[in-house]
C-alpha cells in the first residue's frame, strides 16, 4: 500500500505532523509486534519442545526490541514529562543503547552525568537515530556532550564503512526545496524543528571518512 505523503515545499499543519509521527512510530514497531504474534502461534500449534523453545527465544528477543523502540519513541517524540522538565543523561544513554541493541551499530557515550532540558535531550536522541541512516553498513555512533548542562552541546560522530549524511537531514537544513514528507522523511524534518525550538544550531559535517552531526 502506498504511504500518504505531504507535498514537497508545503510545511505540514500541526495535525499532519502528529499524524506522520504517529505513522512512523507504528512503522517502527509493527515488525516486532508481528513477530510476537507469530511466535505465539507456534507455541499454540507446535508440540516439539525444540520448536517451542525457539519460539520463546524469538518472543523474548522481539518483545525487548519492541519495548526499546517504544521507550525511545516516548522520549524522542512524546512528552516524557511536563513542559520545561529535565531528563537524566543516564536515561538518555540507556534509551539510546536500547534502540541500537539489536542492530549493527555500536554506541560510544562520552559526557557528564546530570540533567538536561527535555527539548535538548529530544534533539540528541533524534540525532542518535539519524546516525543509523548515516551508517547503512553499520559502525560506531560516538556521542560527545560538552559544556554546562543547561546549555549542553552535542556531537554525534558516525564512524564506519560508507558513512554518509543522514537521509534528508541536509535537505531540511539547507533551506532549499524540501522533499515530500512521509514516514521516512518525517524524523529529519522533526529533528530540525526540535533544534529550532531548543535554540540549537544543527550542522552536518565531514571529518575525513566520518560524518559529524553537531547541535550547539
Amino acid at each position: 500500500m502506498a504511504q500518504a505523503a505531504i507535498v514537497a515545499n508545503t510545511p505540514p499543519t500541526d495535525l499532519e505532523l502528529v499524524a506522520l509521527i504517529s505513522s512512523k512510530i507504528c512503522h517502527d514497531v509493527i515488525n516486532p509486534v508481528g513477530a510476537i504474534y507469530n511466535g505465539l502461534e507456534i507455541l499454540n500449534e507446535e508440540e516439539e519442545p525444540d520448536a517451542k523453545a525457539h519460539a520463546m527465544d524469538v518472543i523474548k528477543n522481539v518483545t525487548e526490541q519492541a519495548s526499546a523502540r517504544l521507550q525511545f519513541a516516548r522520549f524522542a517524540f512524546g512528552a516524557a514529562g511536563s513542559a520545561g522538565s529535565l531528563i537524566d543523561l543516564g536515561t538518555a544513554e540507556q534509551i539510546s543503547r536500547g534502540s541500537l541493541s539489536s542492530g549493527k551499530h555500536k554506541l560510544v557515550w562520552k559526557g557528564p552525568s546530570g540533567h538536561v532540558g527535555k527539548d535538548r535531550v529530544k534533539v540528541l536522541l533524534n540525532l542518535v537515530s539519524s546516525a543509523v541512516s548515516a551508517l547503512p553498513r553499520g559502525g560506531d555512533i560516538e556521542v560527545t556532550i560538552t559544556g554546562p548542562l543547561e546549555t549542553a552541546t552535542f556531537q554525534v560522530r558516525c564512524k564506519g564503512t560508507g558513512a554518509k549524511p543522514p537521509n534528508h537531514l541536509v535537505e531540511f537544513l539547507s533551506g532549499g526545496p524540501m522533499p515530500a514528507l512521509d514516514t521516512m522523511s518525517i524524523q529529519p524534518y522533526y529533528t530540525v524543528r526540535l533544534a529550532q525550538s531548543a535554540n540549537l544550531k544543527l550542522e552536518v559535517l565531514k571529518d575525513g571518512a566520518d560524518v559529524l552531526l553537531v547541535a550547539r
